[in-house]
C-alpha cells in the first residue's frame, strides 16, 4: 500500500504555485485554431483501423440556476424548451462522428457532464441515450463505466430509476458545502436531506459508485464549519470524494463577480481546511489518490493506483486511459491518439455549424514526439507518484538524464527539500510531496514559462 501523505506547512507555502491540473499534456491552453475537422476525421480513421475502445463524454450545458463559483461552460435558463434544438444538433454530431468509427469499437466509458444533465426531461434523456446506443457500441451487461453528474435539486427517485434503466451505474453528486450561510453566498441552497435522498436511491438501485464533490475556499467558510460538512459527508459514505480548491478568478468567470471577495477565507484558513479534511478522510479510511481525489481502498481508482495502472485524462483520474476519448456537445474535448481537439464553446456557433452538417471542431493540437515523452512522464508522476527512467528510455528510445539534463538542478532542489527522492534510476514522490505533485509535474512542462500563470489555479 502507498504511504500516507504527510502535511508539511513550510513546503506547501513554498511550492503552492499556480499551475495546470494536467488532465492533459500539453494542456488546453496550448490548443490553436490550425487544428480542425480534417484532423479529427483523420484521427477517427486511425482509431477505427486500430479498433481502439472508446470513452464518450457528452456535455449538457443547461442549468436552471447560477452557482456563483462555477467556471464550467453553461447556459443558465428556466426555459426547458431550449434543450430541444441543442439535442437535435447533438444527435447530428453523434451521427457524423459515429459513421467514421467501427461498430466493433466498444464504449467502455460514458460520462454525461455539464451544466446539469438532469436538466433534460425523462423523455429527452431516453431519446439521447437511444440515439447513442443506435450509433455507438454501448455495453448492455452493466460492465461499462457509465457515469452522470447529478444536482440533487434536479433529481428524485424516479430520475435515478430512469438513469439506472438507461444503463448508468455511477453518479457524481455536486454538494460543495452544507452550511446555509455559505450556500447563500454562492447561490446554491441544497439541503443534506435532498442529497441523502439521491444517495439512498442510488444505493437501492445498485449504482456501482457514488462520488461527492466538495469545494474549500468559498465565501463564509471557516475551518470549523467546513469540518462539519466533511463529517456529514463521511456519514453518507461515498465511494469517492473530490475536494476542490476554489480558484477565485472573477476577471475570467463572470458569475464569480457576484462573490464578495472580502468574505473569502484567508490563505492560512484554506490550508487549515485542507489539512483537517485530509485528517478526517484518512481517519475514515479514505485513500488520497492525488489532485484533490480520495477513494475507499476497495474502489477501482485505489486498486488501479496500487497496481500502477491508474491514468489521467479529461475525465480526471480513470482506469480507461487506453480508450480514445470522444467529446460530444458544446465545448467538449476529444483525445484520439495524438490529437486533442475541442468543439466550439459558443452555443450558437456550435448549433449553426452542425445545422450546416459540419462538425463543430474549433481548435486543438497534435502532439509531437517531445509532447509524447513529457506526457508520459507527467502521467506517471501524477498517477503513481513515481517515475522509472528506464521505462521511459525504452518506450521513447532516449537517454533520460541526457534528455532532461537542464531540469536536473530543479529536481535536485526538490529532493533536498524533501518533495521527492531522486536517484539515477527513478523519481519517487515522497509523502510530503504528494499534495504538491502538480509542482513536480510543472518542472517537466515545456510550455509553462510561455504561459500566463493567472490562467491556472494554485496547487493548494
Amino acid at each position: 500500500m502507498l504511504d500516507a501523505i504527510r502535511w508539511d506547512t513550510d513546503l506547501i507555502r513554498r511550492y503552492d504555485l499556480a499551475g495546470p491540473r494536467y488532465t492533459s499534456y500539453p494542456t488546453a491552453v496550448q490548443f490553436h485554431s490550425q487544428v480542425g475537422t480534417f484532423d479529427l476525421l483523420h484521427a477517427l480513421r486511425e482509431s477505427r483501423k486500430a479498433l481502439r475502445p472508446l470513452s464518450l463524454y457528452v456535455h449538457v450545458p443547461f442549468c436552471a440556476n447560477i452557482c456563483y463559483y462555477c467556471a464550467c461552460n453553461k447556459v443558465i435558463t428556466k426555459d426547458r424548451g431550449r434543450a430541444l434544438p441543442y439535442l437535435q444538433r447533438l444527435e447530428q454530431e453523434i451521427q457524423l462522428i459515429a459513421c467514421h468509427l467501427d461498430p466493433g469499437q466498444k464504449v467502455e466509458q460514458l460520462h454525461f457532464g455539464g451544466g446539469t444533465p438532469t436538466f433534460l426531461s425523462h423523455d429527452e434523456l431516453r431519446q439521447l441515450m437511444g440515439h447513442l446506443r443506435q450509433h455507438f457500441n454501448l455495453l448492455d451487461d452493466d460492465s461499462g463505466d457509465y457515469g452522470i453528474e447529478i444536482d440533487p435539486r434536479e433529481a428524485d427517485w424516479s430520475t435515478m430509476g430512469l438513469l439506472r434503466e438507461l444503463g448508468f451505474n455511477r453518479v457524481s453528486i455536486g454538494l460543495q458545502d452544507l452550511d446555509p450561510a455559505v450556500q447563500r453566498a454562492v447561490n446554491r441552497l441544497q439541503s443534506l436531506e435532498e442529497t441523502r435522498a439521491v444517495i439512498e436511491a442510488a444505493r437501492t438501485l445498485q449504482f456501482r459508485s457514488i462520488n461527492i464533490d466538495l469545494i474549500y475556499g468559498l465565501p463564509k467558510q471557516t475551518p470549523d464549519n467546513f469540518a462539519r460538512t466533511v463529517e456529514e459527508v463521511i456519514n453518507l459514505q461515498p465511494d469517492r470524494l473530490s475536494v476542490f480548491n476554489y480558484a477565485h478568478l472573477p476577471e475570467r468567470f463572470m458569475p464569480q463577480r457576484r462573490i464578495n471577495s472580502h468574505e473569502l477565507p484567508a490563505p492560512a484558513e484554506k490550508l487549515q481546511m485542507l489539512q483537517r479534511t485530509i485528517e478526517q478522510l484518512t481517519a475514515a479510511g479514505y485513500r488520497y489518490i492525488g489532485m484533490d481525489h480520495f477513494a475507499l481502498p476497495d474502489d477501482e481508482l485505489a486498486i488501479a493506483q496500487e497496481e500502477s495502472t491508474l491514468q489521467r485524462n479529461f475525465q480526471g483520474y480513470t482506469t480507461h486511459g487506453h480508450c480514445d476519448l470522444i467529446g460530444l456537445g458544446v465545448s467538449a474535448i476529444s483525445q484520439i491518439g495524438d490529437l486533442y481537439c475541442q468543439n466550439s464553446s459558443d452555443l450558437t456557433q456550435y448549433q449553426n455549424l452542425l445545422g450546416g452538417a459540419q462538425l463543430a471542431t474549433s481548435r486543438g493540437l497534435v502532439c509531437n514526439q517531445d509532447d509524447r515523452v513529457r506526457r508520459e512522464v507527467i502521467q506517471q508522476l501524477i498517477c503513481n507518484f513515481s517515475l522509472d527512467f528506464e521505462a521511459i528510455e525504452q518506450q521513447f528510445n532516449i537517454d533520460f538524464r541526457g534528455y532532461f539534463g537542464e531540469l536536473w538542478p530543479q529536481l535536485q532542489a526538490m529532493a533536498e527539500d524533501g518533495l521527492i527522492k531522486l536517484s539515477n534510476e527513478n523519481i519517487e514522490v515522497l509523502p510530503a510531496g504528494r499534495l504538491l505533485v502538480r509542482s513536480v509535474c510543472m518542472v517537466f512542462d515545456a510550455y509553462l514559462e510561455q504561459q500566463n500563470r493567472q490562467r491556472f489555479s494554485r496547487v493548494i
